[in-house]
């Protein structure tokens, strides 16, 4: 079978994950890995048997690899990704794929220049109850969507944030819960509510020791005249989210992993202006939805990745359409950091000022050491 040859930018808790992971994917093949540190990728080349590199250039440059996984800290996804686009490799991004969105907008433009694959490593969208709820919202089950919410806290210990002295700084991460752990959430709510054209949202550093925010609440207002509502953190346990898409035709939920849909008989706008009685309301019918039975997480991706380069599979998550969440999450921090609202399209020069001065003025963080542990539900989200 031919295998597309993967190189591995980054190895700490999550490229060391996906190299373990490679191994169950038929169509891939590991055959370079690379960190700053060489006692990060060390072990890699001696169980794998695989080529370890100091330098990202000189792995993308070697010869050794189709195609790039980077699973570095974030400011370094688009200068990687970047370079090896016009090197001809394909690029699977971790997420964020930038940490903001004038570097995501180029990450975007350089793979459409270039024609490579490009995929940003959201593996939720790879979940049976996502899938179907996306089918439900392509088929217009809903209808017209006249309001959203999202609530997806997302629990961390200040151990956490002790363990790198990348984590939880403006210099070093480009923000908090917003820019790490939310994404993935974002990514799913962007890609079934859509994209809003205005946020206001407050920002606030409660629980943890750290300079970037460890909680958001945030008000939505979408091109349609639709509104909604958005809250992560990292200071809440148990951390089920909840996702709520309101429409004329049905309501869509999903909770603790569950797909609840309900069709509506007649369409509430046709209904409130049609029915001659007082206390009436159009008939809701509790839907059972199909779920598909399908390969799931990181593998689902990294298989999906390579199938996109070897036959032209259509791509479960696209880097273009990561540029979703960086938008999304920079229009967040903004608006909470000048306490007003802050349109879509982002000003991306605007952003770009904003988060310099914060870089600037960012304290340095030292820790006693750096702990390089992948996440334990990394195989199976």
């Amino acid at each position: 079978m031919e295998k597309v040859r993967i190189g591995v930018i980054g190895t700490g808790g999550m490229g060391t994950g996906h190299c373990d992971t490679m191994q169950d994917v038929e169509e891939v093949q590991l055959t370079a890995v690379c960190d700053v540190d060489e006692e990060a990728y060390k072990p890699l080349v001696e169980k794998y048997g695989v080529e370890g590199f100091e330098d990202y250039r000189e792995l993308i440059d070697s010869g050794l690899a189709d195609a790039v996984i980077v699973a570095t800290p974030h400011y370094d996804h688009p200068p990687i990704s970047i370079y090896a686009m016009k090197k001809g490799l394909h690029v699977l991004s971790e997420k964020p794929i930038a940490v903001t969105v004038k570097a995501a907008d180029e990450m975007a433009r350089t793979a459409e220049e270039t024609g490579v694959k490009f995929a940003v490593m959201y593996q939720r969208r790879s979940l049976p109850v996502y899938q179907a709820a996306r089918r439900l919202v392509e088929e217009g089950r809903l209808g017209e969507i006249y309001r959203t919410c999202f609530v997806d806290p997302n629990f961390r210990t200040q151990t956490y944030y002790n363990s790198a002295g990348w984590r939880a700084t403006w210099r070093g991460e480009g923000g908090g819960v917003m820019i790490n752990q939310a994404p993935h959430g974002i990514d799913l709510f962007m890609w079934l509510g859509g994209l809003p054209s205005r946020v206001t949202a407050w920002t606030r550093t409660k629980l943890h020791d750290i300079e970037v925010e460890d909680e958001v609440h945030a008000i939505l207002d979408y091109p349609n005249g639709a509104r909604g509502y958005y809250y992560t953190s990292t200071i809440e346990h148990p951390g089920e989210s909840y996702m709520e898409l309101c429409g004329d035709r049905g309501k869509l939920v999903i909770r603790d992993g569950k797909l609840h849909f309900w069709e509506l008989e007649v369409p509430v706008s046709e209904f409130a202006r049609t029915s001659k009685e007082m206390w009436a309301s159009p008939k809701a019918t509790p839907v059972e939805v199909p779920l598909e039975e399908r390969e799931t997480g990181h593998k689902a991706i990294i298989r999906n990745f390579a199938r996109s380069i070897l036959y032209d599979e259509p791509l479960i998550s696209p880097g273009v359409e990561g540029v979703w969440s960086v938008e999304f999450l920079n229009a967040v921090i903004l608006s909470g950091a000048k306490g007003e609202p802050v349109d879509i399209p982002l000003d991306r020069e605007e952003y770009e000022r904003f988060l310099e001065e914060k870089r600037r003025t960012s304290r340095e963080k030292k820790v006693e050491r750096t702990l390089r542990i992948t996440d334990p539900r990394h195989v199976r989200r």
